[in-house]
């Protein structure tokens, strides 16, 4: 016989996992900026003015193009366009 567990039990696992949860993606992006930090320091290249103004146009660029996809999804839900299409109904005899 399989017993449950109280609510308050269940409430405390739920708790417990999202903190690990939490502690542990915490610590992988630690680990990968620290990754980065030490990469970028020992590789000492001096990038000119106008590489940080591609590096920066090109982020903002991609940046642009994301937020307005994703504001083309909403506003394509929103407004009824990802609704299946209805047509006559196909007869299976005649394809």
């Amino acid at each position: 016989m399989v017993r449950s567990l109280p609510e308050w039990r269940r409430s405390e696992m739920a708790d417990m996992a999202r903190a690990l949860t939490i502690g542990t993606l915490l610590a992988l992006l630690a680990f990968v900026l620290w990754i980065a930090y030490d990469q970028w320091a020992m590789v000492s290249v001096d990038i000119p003015a106008w590489g940080w103004v591609a590096i920066l146009a090109g982020g903002g660029f991609s940046l642009i193009v994301g937020v307005g996809l994703m504001a083309l999804m909403y506003y394509s839900e929103r407004h009824g366009y990802d609704e299946r299409a209805q047509g006559p109904e196909r007869d299976e005899r005649n394809g």
